[in-house]
């Protein structure tokens, strides 16, 4: 599910609907600008102005199936991720729910007007798993896996650069991990060579016969 920034009835209704549906701003934007086919007034410039201050009032997040630009991943059987909550301080946090069965869960993140972060990293890092962090096709995205086998609870946080000077962004992800169904394989049992018994070796005996004068 995609958060979304609150719109203002007044405004552009349509450009609310359309976030609703998981269109960026500037993208419901523009499509509504297309649809209602005609030229920005000064008026409503300046509702779009109001708009889009309130699009970037927090980033994009949402639950991602990951592209796999690596050739490697795989998708855990089980992936949910929760709508983003914001603190007072502006740190950003979202619970998932996730299988501890070798694969991850992949969370798909934009700046507020679209476009990956310039550059990132973990602190603190996950206690019982890995977070992998990387840009692709203008998203930033965190991959979390958790340790195999492992059931519990685990949390770590992202933290998103979006450059230019602008101020740090924190998401922590709260994860709730699961085993259902995940085997173990057991190493196979290594098992001694049977001891062989040593065979004696013979001495040779040699019989001398002496001749009688």
């Amino acid at each position: 599910m995609q958060p979304f920034a609150p719109c203002r009835p007044a405004l552009h209704a349509n450009v609310c609907l359309l976030r609703k549906r998981g269109l960026s701003c500037h993208d419901a934007l523009e499509l509504t600008v297309r649809l209602r086919g005609s030229a920005i007034t000064l008026g409503s410039a300046l509702a779009v102005s109001l708009l889009l201050s309130g699009c970037a009032q927090q980033p994009i997040v949402q639950r991602s199936v990951a592209p796999n630009p690596f050739g490697y991943q795989r998708a855990s059987a089980v992936c949910h991720v929760s709508a983003v909550k914001k603190a007072a301080d502006g740190t950003m946090s979202v619970d998932m729910t996730v299988r501890s069965d070798d694969g991850l869960c992949s969370i798909a993140i934009q700046q507020p007007l679209g476009g990956n972060y310039a550059s990132f990293g973990v602190n603190p890092p996950p206690s019982h798993g890995k977070a992998f962090l990387y840009n692709y096709d203008g998203k930033t995205y965190v991959d979390y896996t958790p340790a195999t086998a492992y059931a519990g609870t685990d949390s770590f946080t992202a933290e998103l650069i979006p450059g230019n000077g602008q101020k740090r962004e924190h998401l922590t992800i709260h994860a709730t991990v699961d085993a259902t169904g995940v085997v173990v394989a057991k190493p196979p049992a290594v098992v001694a060579p049977t001891p062989t018994k040593a065979t004696a070796k013979k001495t040779p005996v040699r019989h001398t016969t002496r001749r009688k004068k």
